[in-house]
């Protein structure tokens, strides 16, 4: 933990780590950002400084002043993204689930492309070296992009350490090139002015598709705020200052480029980006480019294993095997969303095959996640006291700015931008589908008083005419309080096969807003009968349940609280310890319910869902050869008046003669 906590401090290591992680995606914006604002379009001044003028502010109000001085605020124990400041807010108001909903599933959508659109950014540089002018890209972005995500299983913390050098390069590169250029025209600087940013959206005929463009340099500032967890606050602000330098002075030496040659319209082949790199530095350049290309694409994919480990604990999405490859903070690996993430991109290059077709299909699934972290940041600040007219101001200005680019972006739906609606809008519908259902079966499950049942379940325990089920009985409940239980569990130990135990426990676990929370609480309910544990578990904490309760039981035998040997003669005379057996209970639809149309296609939903998510016992972390799982009918309110009518029998019509 010291360790995290020291990569939180200003340092060296710090600095280099967060240039490696954080700024892949903003990084190699500048591969694509103003070839996709020129296009097709003349070259003109207007064009070149008003393009160069919505850059420079857009990074400045979106990244800067949004992201990096005040969304960073919100941190969550040090941990960022959209689900630790939903976590953060929660308590305010259930409703903030939805922009939560909204927020993440675009960001998973966005997931899919920005490793398309960067790596084949990267690979088309060699179609500006003589004789490559006709390079087929496709095959060799699927097998790099093919690679990233088979190395995904072995952990990245090695590959991690080559990132900030890598980047740190890729960094200066950019400024030295972009540098040539700007001393050759300085006069450039005077697109600085936001006169010229707003002229041209107010008189270019283009105006909603060049402001589209424009947002592109700026997608990867969500990325900002959800490795916050990774570098810590002071390492992203002041890493930032650099980053945001060298992207500037790329973006103006490309300007000057394009200054050299107005009148006239990019080739096919033209990029910018390209142009203004030496001849004999090209093949040196598109090497680089393609390493930060794929380090860009690595921070979205890592970012959405932490999302999905996230969206698992606040129960918005199936509970999904994940895997800790290395001790590392942070490092995790998701297999089924890793897989998830690998057809979707290969899907996005055989659909879209060019960078250019990718720009449609980019920003506007990401546009969609920064309204909704602007709607959560602002109930953020209402949270910590700030003045109503400040959080007014917030509001509105990034209101307006989000829905201006979110119009612009909406421009880009029939030419790609359907496709990550699409995937953003399926991604929804499982979070959806995932909390709602839970929430139905929860208004279904009945609480009973838990010390009306201690005579019974003592007898129980003692009553040698009733075979011995287990030595000590395990349920997990979901009752948040010891005074009560589910009616369906005391149903299970009484009625359903009567289960004679040494000792029943009740085992309830409750994740926390707070990220690494690891606590438990021990209640004796009836000494050594009845034992129930609650474990507070930080909604990053792995749930293994079945190791955790082995070392709180531990801790009870140390200090003599509990007995467990087994009660069995010939087994207690040696000391052997009693068998454990877990019993889950999984609740099924019954036949009998009365559940809207809505309600009853949700839960149909869940359940196919379910079929395809780790099982409860997995989830927990349980060992199957100690788990029995009972499936109990969840019955939905049926119906009091059945309308039936009793007829008469024979032996009663007999009684009456």
């Amino acid at each position: 933990m010291s360790n995290a906590k020291n990569l939180h401090k200003l340092s060296a290591a710090g600095l280099l780590l967060s240039l490696g992680i954080i700024y892949g995606d903003i990084g190699t914006s500048p591969l694509y950002v103003f070839k996709a604002i020129v296009g097709n379009r003349i070259i003109t001044t207007d064009l070149i400084l008003g393009g160069l003028s919505c850059i420079f502010w857009t990074l400045t109000l979106q990244t800067t002043i949004k992201y990096v001085i005040i969304t960073l605020r919100a941190d969550n124990k040090g941990e960022g993204g959209i689900l630790s400041l939903f976590s953060l807010v929660k308590k305010k108001a259930k409703w903030l689930v939805i922009p939560a909903m909204i927020g993440g599933s675009s960001l998973l959508a966005d997931g899919m492309i920005t490793p398309p659109i960067t790596v084949s950014a990267a690979i088309e540089g060699l179609r500006v070296i003589p004789g490559y002018e006709n390079i087929p890209t496709v095959p060799i972005v699927i097998v790099i992009i093919s690679i990233l995500f088979l190395v995904q299983q072995f952990g990245t913390s090695i590959i991690g350490k080559a990132f900030g050098p890598i980047m740190s390069v890729w960094f200066t590169m950019m400024a030295v090139l972009g540098s040539v250029y700007l001393l050759q025209f300085p006069e450039i600087l005077k697109a600085v002015n936001p006169y010229y940013a707003f002229e041209i959206l107010s008189s270019n005929p283009n105006a909603l598709l060049i402001l589209g463009a424009v947002f592109l340099c700026t997608t990867g500032a969500e990325a900002l705020y959800s490795d916050l967890g990774h570098c810590g606050r002071s390492n992203i602000r002041i890493s930032w200052i650099f980053v945001k330098t060298c992207l500037l002075i790329n973006y103006f030496g490309q300007g000057v480029w394009l200054w050299q040659h107005q009148g006239g319209v990019l080739g096919k082949l033209d990029n910018p980006f390209y142009s203004i790199m030496p001849d004999w530095f090209r093949v040196f350049g598109i090497c680089i480019a393609t390493a930060a290309a794929v380090i860009a694409s690595q921070a979205m994919i890592s970012g959405s294993f932490t999302l999905i480990s996230e969206a698992v604990r606040l129960n918005l999405w199936p509970k999904v095997r994940i895997n800790y490859p290395s001790n590392q903070k942070g490092q995790l690996y998701v297999p089924s969303i890793n897989i998830l993430l690998w057809v979707g991109c290969i899907v996005v290059v055989l659909i879209f095959r060019e960078s250019a077709n990718m720009e449609g299909a980019y920003g506007l699934a990401i546009n969609l996640t920064f309204l909704m972290t602007t709607i959560l940041v602002a109930a953020y600040l209402k949270r910590k006291k700030f003045p109503t007219y400040i959080v007014a101001i917030f509001l509105s200005v990034y209101g307006i700015i989000e829905l201006g680019f979110l119009v612009a972006n909406m421009a880009k739906f029939l030419h790609g931008g359907w496709f990550t609606l699409l995937l953003a809008s399926v991604l929804l519908s499982v979070m959806w589908a995932w909390s709602s259902a839970r929430k139905i079966k929860n208004r279904f499950v009945k609480f009973v008083e838990i010390d009306s049942y201690y005579p019974i379940l003592k007898e129980l325990s003692e009553d040698e005419s009733v075979p011995k089920y287990a030595s000590q009985l395990v349920y997990l409940t979901s009752a948040n309080f010891n005074s009560e239980i589910e009616s369906k569990i005391m149903y299970s130990i009484l009625q359903k096969q009567p289960k004679r135990a040494d000792v029943y426990w009740l085992v309830h676990v409750d994740v926390t807003d707070e990220p690494f929370t690891r606590e438990f609480k021990v209640d004796f309910l009836i000494p050594n009968k009845l034992i129930r544990i609650d474990f507070k578990l930080g909604f990053r904490v792995e749930q293994q349940i079945n190791v955790f309760f082995r070392k709180v039981v531990e801790e009870l035998v140390k200090n003599g609280e509990v007995d467990i040997t087994s009660k069995y003669t010939s087994l207690n005379k040696h000391r052997i310890v009693g068998d454990f057996r877990f019993i889950v209970l999984e609740k099924v639809l019954s036949k009998s319910n009365v559940l809207s149309f809505i309600e009853r296609f949700t839960m149909d939903y869940y359940f196919i869902l379910k079929k395809f998510s780790l099982s409860e016992e997995r989830g927990f972390g349980l060992d199957i050869s100690f788990v029995t799982i009972e499936r109990v009918p969840l019955i939905v309110s049926s119906q009091d008046d059945n309308g039936l009518t009793r007829l008469k029998g024979s032996g009663e019509l007999r009684g009456e003669s």
